[in-house]
């Protein structure tokens, strides 16, 4: 799935949706430290008071949140496993009764818990419906498209979630008048930040595809491996983070610690023309570099005496597979972080060209060209000739 895709699908998160439709919510909780299941319990979506609906529809939102590769991964089903979460999730999609899916569901909470048990209780959320995109937009002449011409697939969608404990209030009493302490006791649902999720099956441009699933991981670059191989029985996965320090690394074998600031500008605007070509051309494959295609970028960007064996060389060294291909997205930083002593400073990958590091008068400085005055604290200071 691409950024486009997972961003259909979570704006449609939203009451009385046509093209989203939740059939039932099937919501387990589950004890701390036992992990068994306490109590489970199944209702229509639409059942819930709207507030809840509200709340949920939220925290469904929040599980198809994030970066990809960094907090949203397309994970691979392994073939031939017993008793796969593949084979729960794609049963229990066609299954009629709420009883029988909800068996496949339980299935997968009892390999959730088999092996972690947390500190909290957990809920583990389950919601099944139907996806639905109009395969093109309607013509206001023909009255042709539209909503009557539709994809439509089903889905499942889970959400783990912790319990927290309520706090001790201080109220205040309209009635008598006066302040009194009060004592909560239900455990609170936290439904602002997830532990973890999944989407199945997976969906690349309009089509679902039941060999993978959307996981959505608690934080930023932390997949959890465990969950990933034993629950969800899939292949495993590089993050954005670890792709991005390889491929650093690489870049440092090959040209040293030492380059100039444009060298390593060129580098990324080079990638970066790749990221934008692919999405200009809504190409739902992400870009990827391999060996040569690294060897081509490091040549056009200035670093000099490339060499093929060179590039190969550094890449097995950090890399088992020789063959491993980089994904684009994940290679140019948001921002770069220029640190010093005396101060920090953060710019645009694009503009690292604009910033030279230099000796003058045997001082080290760190020269940035601008093209406009420069405003501190609302005075525009004076420029200095140099010299």
């Amino acid at each position: 799935m691409n950024k486009k895709d997972i961003a259909n699908i979570r704006k449609q998160f939203k009451l009385d949706n046509y093209n989203l439709q939740i059939r039932e919510i099937f919501n387990v909780y589950v004890q701390k430290e036992s992990g068994e299941i306490y109590h489970h319990v199944s209702q229509p979506f639409q059942m819930l008071e709207q507030e809840a609906q509200e709340l949920f529809l939220t925290n469904f939102k929040k599980v198809l949140t994030g970066q990809l590769d960094a907090k949203l991964f397309e994970l691979k089903f392994i073939r031939d496993v017993e008793d796969s979460t593949q084979m729960f999730l794609f049963e229990g999609l066609q299954q009629e009764t709420t009883d029988d899916w909800k068996e496949y569901m339980l299935e997968i909470v009892l390999k959730m818990f088999a092996n972690t048990k947390y500190e909290f209780d957990t809920v583990v959320t389950f919601i099944r419906g139907e996806y639905r995109k109009a395969t093109r937009k309607r013509n206001a002449e023909t009255e042709e498209g539209g909503d009557d011409e539709v994809y439509s697939s089903p889905f499942i969608l889970c959400s783990l979630n912790k319990t927290d404990q309520p706090k001790r209030a201080l109220t205040f009493d309209y009635i008598e008048k006066e302040f009194k302490s009060h004592n909560f006791f239900d455990p609170i649902i936290n439904l602002d930040s997830p532990l973890s999720g999944f989407l199945f099956p997976a969906f690349n441009d309009n089509a679902a595809d039941v060999n993978h699933i959307l996981y959505c991981a608690g934080k930023a670059n932390q997949p959890d491996g465990r969950f990933i191989e034993e629950v969800l029985n899939c292949e495993e996965i590089i993050t954005a983070q670890e792709d991005k320090d390889c491929f650093d690394f690489i870049l440092k074998e090959v040209m040293g610690d030492e380059v100039e600031s444009r060298v390593i500008s060129n580098v990324y605007e080079e990638i970066d023309k790749l990221v934008q070509e692919s999405q200009e051309n809504e190409e739902s494959e992400i870009p990827t570099l391999d060996s040569q295609d690294i060897e081509r970028i490091l040549t056009v960007s200035g670093v000099e005496n490339v060499e093929t064996a060179k590039v190969e060389h550094a890449i097995k060294k950090i890399i088992d597979d020789e063959k491993y291909e980089f994904k684009a997205s994940s290679l140019v930083p948001k921002t770069i972080k220029i640190e010093t002593k005396l101060a920090n400073v953060t710019i645009n990958p694009k503009d690292l060209k604009y910033v030279k590091y230099i000796t003058y008068e045997g001082k080290r400085c760190l020269l940035l060209e601008v093209d406009e005055d420069v405003v501190v604290e609302g005075f525009r200071l004076e420029s200095e000739t140099l010299g």
